[in-house]
């Protein structure tokens, strides 16, 4: 063989002209699964150089073997997940209603993994669809492992689990044509949903912009379910759980979210990478909704219905502690795939309540996993093994990896003097919870008002919020083919709000309006709850976004370095556009690195934008489409636009107007300011609204 330098390795160049790199220094040698060292890893074995290739070539065959097996079967629902490691601190004791230490010992910091999820997609979908989102947690605890199992909607779609096949199957992409792919807007979802009444509430929630969020690090996460808390006493106490983050709720527009779609798959996982890479740490709050048996029966619904919510004007929350993800798997295939979560997997303190759904997933989510990870030893994978010590008698299964010693493998025995026995000591105790009534399928009188929750929410929100919910449905009930589907929907909007069903029906050219379907329990008209709005709810803040500053060859240098201080001292995360991606010359001569390259780049994946252009720079990039785009898009997803003269010229050629919106950089706090918040008073202008 030849030889040849490259800069880090040594190259060996083959007969046939292919690159062998060999082992050494800090490269050890390349072996097979039993640990042969492999001298050729470019070629099969062969029984000539222009010969049929030997089946005698183990190493060929255990490659290709393994690589055949890399794939296991991937979640049923939830199976687009972003995954990363952090801890979770306390920092407020609920020794008064639990004891659980994870909830007792106030400053200890808890190992966990959190993985956050698309619903309805495949692994391979994307990042963006209208979707619910899975926010799971996984929190390795001195008592065992907590999985607390939600979403990003404190709500769900069906109040018993024996409906949950039906849901996903319905949401899922058609049978019999195999697609759409992570999407609601087609004939059988909605046509489940016109049959399902206790659905409406959660519509309302997943037609808002909660499910169309700018980053995971902008989504809150519930428990969904009420859980019990359980004293030293054996008092019991209901509970719901909370995650808020740090940096606010933030969603994106619906044409954004589009667009975002098409420019990067993996808009949101990477946004938690690259913020967890820079030591931009994504937080959360935890805080917790407390009440009692008593309390529960003065509400106005049932808690035990998981398409309630208990609102927080009437259960305040109590922050209790915080959540940071500081750490990226090192791989993605080993934790963030074969984490295993299950609403089951409890530490002593807590305990379920009685509500169906929860009830259902405490056997499903096992059972799942089972069939997903092909082992009942899946709980020995590292990501899913508790770090504590535990000890029990099961044994052997497909791929044990632990060996067990003695001769014992039951309880209770005479014959080991070190085999695990229970004990009553801080073990787990279940709920004592006195109950009476007949055995039977029925569902409780209680859940019947499928109306007043829903209604409360629309009214809640803001004026724009209430137009995207609107349009939302607009758009939805378009893709859906069937006529009487679509009426059946309006149907039930006009028990929600008459004014909604009345745009939707409009959005439709929908006349007469559907008769509404009778309702099973009178709609009761609940207080307003700004706690369920986003805009409302948005901080006025920079941290975590980031700014986009589009440049070209003439571009002032001076104004270019003043902006990105400023968007840097705000808390933003900076990236300097350019046509060319190897930099362009400023109007010193100097040569201005750049992050990204137009094309490559387009204004959906900021959260606001400058434009910093020379004349000469303006008038040629006037002439190109993704430039046109860039400014056009970020006018019209309502975000802040600071220009200088020659970025003027580009709007003006774009034709682009001006608002408040857009900025002189002269003032760029002025910019800044604007910058934190989407231009709410421009959307009229842009575009038709339900």
């Amino acid at each position: 063989m030849s030889k040849s330098k490259s800069p880090k390795d040594e190259i060996h160049v083959g007969a046939g002209g292919e690159w062998h790199q060999t082992a050494g220094g800090k490269h050890p040698p390349l072996t097979t699964n039993q640990g042969l060292i492999i001298a050729d890893n470019q070629n099969s074995l062969k029984a000539n150089p222009n010969g049929p290739t030997l089946l005698e070539d183990f190493i060929l065959r255990e490659k290709i073997f393994h690589f055949d097996h890399e794939r296991i079967p991937e979640r049923v629902v939830h199976a687009r997940g972003t995954g990363a490691h952090g801890f979770f601190e306390l920092t407020h004791s609920l020794e008064q209603y639990t004891t659980a230490k994870i909830l007792t010992e106030v400053g200890e910091k808890t190992e966990l993994f959190t993985r956050i999820s698309t619903v309805a997609g495949g692994s391979g979908s994307v990042d963006t669809p209208r979707d619910v989102r899975g926010f799971a947690v996984k929190f390795y605890t001195k008592e065992g492992n907590w999985d607390l199992v939600g979403n990003n909607i404190p709500v769900f779609f069906i109040q018993d689990a024996i409906k949950f096949p039906d849901l996903i199957h319905a949401a899922k992409m058609e049978p019999d044509r195999g697609f759409p792919q992570a999407a609601t807007a087609h004939d059988t979802f909605w046509d489940f949903i016109s049959m399902t009444p206790e659905s409406m509430h959660m519509v309302m929630w997943i037609m808002s912009d909660r499910t169309i969020p700018r980053s995971l690090r902008m989504i809150e996460g519930f428990g969904i379910h009420s859980f019990r808390l359980l004293n030293a006493a054996g008092e019991s106490t209901f509970v719901k759980f909370h995650w808020r983050p740090k940096l606010g709720l933030q969603s994106t527009i619906w044409d954004e979210t589009v667009k975002i779609t098409g420019a990067d798959h993996d808009f949101h996982r990477r946004d938690m990478f690259e913020a967890i890479e820079a030591g931009n740490f994504p937080e959360w709050e935890f805080a917790v909704q407390l009440f009692t048996e008593a309390e529960a029966e003065a509400f106005p619904f049932d808690h035990l219905d998981p398409t309630k919510l208990i609102p927080e004007e009437l259960v305040p929350l109590q922050v209790i502690g915080r959540m940071v993800l500081d750490r990226w798997p090192t791989n993605f295939f080993a934790e963030t795939e074969q984490v295993a979560y299950c609403p089951a997997n409890l530490v002593p303190g807590i305990d379920f309540s009685n509500d169906p759904l929860l009830q259902g997933r405490l056997f499903s989510y096992l059972d799942t996993q089972l069939s997903r990870l092909g082992s009942p030893n899946f709980h020995q994978i590292p990501v899913n093994a508790p770090k504590c010590p535990f000890a029990n008698l099961q044994r052997d299964g497909h791929m044990q990896m632990a060996q067990p010693a003695g001769q014992v493998n039951y309880e209770p025995n005479s014959l080991s003097a070190t085999s695990p026995r229970e004990t009553s000591t801080a073990a787990f105790r279940t709920a004592a919870v006195a109950k009476t009534g007949e055995k039977g399928r029925i569902r409780p009188e209680s859940f019947a008002d499928h109306y007043s929750q829903a209604r409360q929410f629309f009214l809640s929100q803001t004026g724009y919020e209430q137009a995207h919910i609107a349009s939302a449905l607009v758009f939805e009930l378009s893709k859906v083919v069937p006529i009487h589907v679509r009426e059946a929907v309006v149907g039930h909007l006009r028990n929600i709000d008459e004014s909604l069903a009345q745009r939707v029906a409009g959005g439709l050219a929908m006349d007469p309006l559907p008769a509404a379907p009778p309702t099973a329990a009178p709609v009761q008209d609940m207080p307003p709850s700004p706690a369920l709005q986003i805009i409302g709810k948005m901080k006025d803040t920079l941290d975590g976004r980031a700014l986009g500053i589009l440049i070209a060859d003439g571009s002032d240098g001076a104004l270019i370095a003043r902006v990105k201080k400023a968007a840097l001292a705000a808390g933003a995360s900076v990236k300097i556009i350019g046509p060319k991606v190897g930099g362009a010359k400023l109007a010193d001569g100097k040569l201005q690195a750049v992050d990204k390259q137009l094309a490559g780049a387009p204004s959906v994946i900021f959260d606001a934008v400058a434009v910093i252009l020379s004349d000469v720079g303006a008038s040629e990039l006037a002439a190109e489409s993704a430039a046109i785009d860039f400014v056009r898009d970020a006018f019209g997803h309502l975000k802040a636009i600071g220009v200088d003269p020659g970025g003027a010229a580009l709007l003006n050629a774009a034709q682009v107007p001006t608002d408040a919106g857009v900025i002189d950089l002269k003032n760029e706090k002025s910019f800044i300011a604007a910058a934190k918040t989407r231009q709410w008073d421009r959307e009229k202008t842009v575009r038709t609204l339900a």
